[in-house]
């Protein structure tokens, strides 16, 4: 996602738009109906495909990944779209990446092309005794439906294909917007092949709307357009104190383990107060939409007791300023640990960036603060690992203004502009090939949707409204193209 100069406030009420021409206002109704007719027969759809348990890890058996690609393009040769392909491309190792579904509606003349992302793998299970249901059967409960992948992100590959079949039944012959469906097959896996993958397809896949849907709405009944997103920068830090290990009885005291030390070299990582202590990050306190302390603990599971770090508002600790955790420390473990001072301790750190950083900055920032603070001397051996850039949305755009209305529409209530503490990298990919491109990330997910944990859902009631909303965002853009807005 692109990275701008700093972070913009994000609004509480929907973005400013010049009101929608008479056709895509007459036709909100009709599009309505369109997507009841048709929603049990959605959801049971979208409950087919939560029974294929797709997971891309090189570690899990292929085959349902493969059969979860071709449910997928079933599911789009059956809404009308006639060039469906399933298309892989190798890895770096030779080896085969996520299969992907690539479908197309070419644009008639003089009309945009709008590409919709999702992904059809899904995470692992993890440990099943913590799950309610069975993961991989759907469950219907409460308002919400149960299963892994159920919200992340088969529900995205759905609201996609429904939100295309009721514009094509409501608008019939007048649809030339040109329609691009890009499900990919590796996702929860880190993409291995994205960047591969749009480099051999680039022309397939161009488009002047790119529509990410993977991503969640502020809370339940009030929808959201996620206008930024945190890079990423990872890496190890080790900490080495004697070439090998010696007896803690001969030889402690006049020098300090490594598992000490290296903990001494985390503390400097965070002031007081639990802010990132790095010099040179980006951080700004921005966001408008405030996150009440009572449901970001709810949301988080903090236990009763803990003092939240950071200053400024919660919401703006989670979208506009960096994050840092340590997220791997190798020691041995307590069963096995001996009375010896330990030569050498490594930990893994995982840092969040504000929209505005640049990757390669932050990640020299750390490497400056941890040589700077090596304790007592130590050797402290940086190693970098992963970079992904922030991403801000250009929310003046024809394409931004347009999904703020539709948002409003379905919901019957004002949109509302977000952050996400997460990221998405695969979206500098995007902004690279596709420079011109207006990108916008939307989703089905709220907050207790739980993705990537036991007990995974989605609410029924919300993810109507998603469909409904992409729905009337593809059939404006068909009727007034991207002046829409303006």
């Amino acid at each position: 996602m692109t990275p701008s100069p700093a972070a913009t406030p994000h609004s509480t009420t929907t973005t400013t738009t010049a009101g929608p021409g008479p056709e895509a206002t007459g036709r909100t109704e009709d599009l309505r109906s369109a997507v009841d007719r048709s929603f049990d027969q959605t959801l049971a759809r979208l409950k087919e495909l939560v029974a294929i348990p797709g997971i891309a890890w090189p570690s899990f058996e292929r085959t349902p990944l493969e059969r979860s690609a071709e449910a997928v393009a079933e599911l789009l040769r059956g809404a009308g779209i006639g060039e469906v392909q399933v298309l892989t491309v190798d890895k770096a190792d030779g080896t085969p990446g996520g299969p992907a579904v690539v479908a197309r509606r070419p644009a008639a003349e003089g009309k945009p092309t709008v590409l919709l992302y999702a992904h059809h793998d899904v995470q692992p299970v993890g440990d099943e005794s913590l799950w309610e249901t069975e993961p991989f059967t759907a469950v219907e409960k409460d308002g919400r439906l149960y299963g892994r992948g159920a919200a992340d992100d088969k529900a995205g590959i759905m609201a996609h294909v429904a939100a295309y079949a009721a514009v094509a039944e409501v608008v019939a012959g007048s649809l030339g917007l040109g329609v691009t469906f890009f499900i990919e097959g590796e996702e929860e896996a880190g993409s291995p092949t994205f960047r591969t993958f749009l480099e051999a397809n680039r022309e397939l896949l161009r488009a002047d709307v790119i529509v990410v849907a993977d991503s969640s709405n502020w809370k339940v009944g009030i929808p959201a357009l996620t206008t930024s997103l945190r890079g990423l920068v990872d890496g190890t830090i080790e900490v080495q104190v004697l070439d090998h290990a010696v007896h803690s009885g001969m030889y402690g005291g006049p020098v300090l383990d490594a598992p000490t030390l290296l903990s001494r070299l985390i503390a400097t990582l965070h002031d007081a107060d639990g802010n990132v202590a790095i010099e040179g990050l980006v951080a700004t306190d921005t966001a408008a939409v405030e996150m009440p302390e009572a449901d970001y603990r709810a949301d988080a599971s903090v236990l009763d007791g803990v003092r939240l770090a950071g200053t400024g508002s919660i919401a703006s600790r989670l979208w506009t300023k960096p994050a840092l955790s340590i997220i791997g420390f190798d020691a041995p473990a307590v069963d096995v640990a001996s009375n010896t001072l330990l030569p050498r301790a490594r930990a893994k750190f995982s840092l969040r960036l504000a929209p505005g950083q640049v990757p390669a900055e932050a990640m020299e920032a750390v490497r400056r603060h941890v040589e700077a603070n090596a304790p007592f001397g130590a050797k402290v051996v940086f190693t970098p690992g992963e970079a992904g850039n922030p991403f801000q949305t250009d929310t003046s755009s024809a394409a931004a203004t347009v999904a703020m209305w539709a948002l409003g529409e379905a919901w019957g209530v004002p949109a509302v502009e977000t952050g996400i503490g997460g990221s998405i990298p695969f979206i500098a990919d995007l902004t690279d090939l596709y420079p011109n491109a207006q990108i916008l990330v939307t989703g089905v997910e709220d907050p207790d949707s739980r993705a990537h944990s036991a007990n995974e859902s989605l609410h029924i009631g919300d993810f109507r409204n998603a469909i409904l909303a992409e729905a009337l965002m593809l059939a404006r853009l068909n009727s007034e193209g991207l002046t829409a807005g303006e």
